[in-house]
């Protein structure tokens, strides 16, 4: 393998909101990161992965330690902060850990809602990105891939997806809870995104009949709105349409906030004995979390929802056992290809210096022959290369059938040492074969 596995980061489960939307990485910040990562010497691969709920960094480094720091560094550059800030917060994990931790991350066991099925595409967007920015390589190319695949079969062949509670579905319920009956209720919703069509939908099933939709780009505002019975408005009309709201759920995944607590006290002033529901599901917040001080206002962010899930944990977790069992098996299975890309180059190695042996003792020998026929030299040599062959073929098969087992880093590095293997060709030597050239780490290439 050409580097150890690493993943850096942040989660509901160790930092606050206030934290995690300053980590945040939208797609730009995200670019950037990537960037900033596969320039430094001790990280080969990067993957970033940036949800409502959790920010990190999957890395394959050259040096571990290293790469830790630089990545640490990049973090708290786009964020603004001191690493020092970090500490306490971030959560750093290598080798089999990473893997256990992204294949339990894909398959939704690690949100904050057990299963949710959101989580699944989210990565798959943050793979395709670090993909056409050129950030992967062999091992996370094979990771993420193996990563979402288990993330499936997690949610088609257990029942953690059966219950299909999402962020979304608890949001509005946290509205119904505070309103009571929803039909009729007339409904903003500010972003065209992923979580706002969720939302969406799930109002409509709640039998809200009036939506309003803002976003930047009218078109996409006028897709969702069509999509669920809905009218668009544009961003200038906010201002008009909080007024006349029971309602907002705000997602855009705008940097900075888009509704301030002037702007909501304004609305909150003209508004006699009308409640206004709040949900602000963006990370960083669209809305400014002193508005819940605004008399006749309710405002909940991710971080209610968490309390609010956290009250029906038991259940979740229960029903979220068997798909452990199963991401468990993916885990192996990964595990055992990992531990392949030592092996096969040792075994190409070995079978390399075995051939060069025969050639050494073929030519150090070459004047003794004088007498020897063509032929006859030809059946010598295919008998020293057969006696290679057959003394290597042992050693070849344990090595081969301890790939994934605990006792292939002893067979492989026995090898290397007992046999002086070199496993770096020299320039143009392309001996070692094409399983060797695969797994050559993929750099960013830069221009100017």
């Amino acid at each position: 393998m050409t580097g150890e596995l690493l993943a850096l980061g942040v989660s509901h489960k160790t930092a606050p909101l206030a934290l995690r939307e300053r980590l945040a990485l939208p797609e730009g910040r995200s670019t950037r990161v990537l960037a900033e990562l596969t320039d430094e010497p001790a990280v080969h691969e990067a993957v970033a992965v940036s949800t409502c709920n959790r920010t990190e960094l999957y890395l394959v480094a050259a040096d571990p330690v290293e790469a830790e720091s630089a990545a640490l560094g990049v973090l708290a550059r786009q964020a603004g902060i001191r690493p020092t800030e970090l500490m306490g917060a971030i959560y750093s994990l290598r080798g089999r850990a990473v893997v256990e931790h992204l294949f339990s991350v894909a398959a939704g066991l690690d949100s904050m809602i057990v299963g949710e099925a959101e989580i699944q595409g989210q990565v798959k967007r943050a793979y395709e990105l670090a993909l056409v920015e050129g950030a992967t390589g062999p091992v996370s190319n094979r990771l993420f891939r193996d990563a979402l695949a288990a993330g499936k079969r997690a949610r088609s062949e257990t029942s953690v997806a059966r219950a299909n509670v999402s962020v979304s579905s608890v949001a509005v319920s946290l509205a119904a809870g505070f309103l009571g009956d929803l039909e009729n209720r007339r409904v903003l919703v500010i972003g065209a995104g992923e979580n706002a069509e969720l939302t969406a939908r799930a109002l409509r099933d709640r039998g809200v009949r009036t939506v309003f939709v803002a976003n930047r780009r009218y078109d996409r505002a006028l897709g969702l709105a069509q999509r669920y019975g809905g009218q668009a408005v544009s961003f200038d009309d906010l201002p008009a349409e909080l007024e006349e709201a029971d309602i907002v759920v705000s997602s855009t995944g705008a940097p900075h906030q888009i509704v301030g607590l002037e702007e909501l006290a304004l609305v909150a002033s003209r508004r006699v004995n009308r409640p206004l529901v709040l949900l602000d599901l963006a990370v960083p917040r669209d809305i400014d979390p002193e508005a819940r001080d605004c008399p006749g206002i309710a405002l909940y962010d991710m971080d209610d929802l968490q309390q609010e899930v956290m009250r029906n944990m038991g259940a979740r977790e229960a029903e979220a056992a068997e798909a452990r069992v199963l991401v468990r098996q993916e885990v192996e299975r990964f595990e055992r290809w990992l531990t392949s890309l030592d092996v096969l180059p040792t075994i190409s190695a070995l079978r390399q210096r075995g051939e060069e042996i025969v050639d050494q003792v073929l030519r150090e020998n070459s004047s003794r022959w004088e007498s020897v026929s063509p032929a006859d030299r030809e059946r010598l040599e295919a008998m020293a290369r057969a006696v290679v062959s057959r003394i290597l073929h042992d050693p070849t098969l344990r090595l081969k059938d301890s790939a994934g087992e605990h006792d292939s880093y002893r067979y492989v590095h026995a090898l290397r040492d007992l046999f002086a293997l070199d496993l770096a060709p020299e320039p143009g030597d392309e001996s070692q074969g094409a399983e060797v050239t695969e797994l050559a780490p993929r750099r960013r290439k830069r221009s100017g």
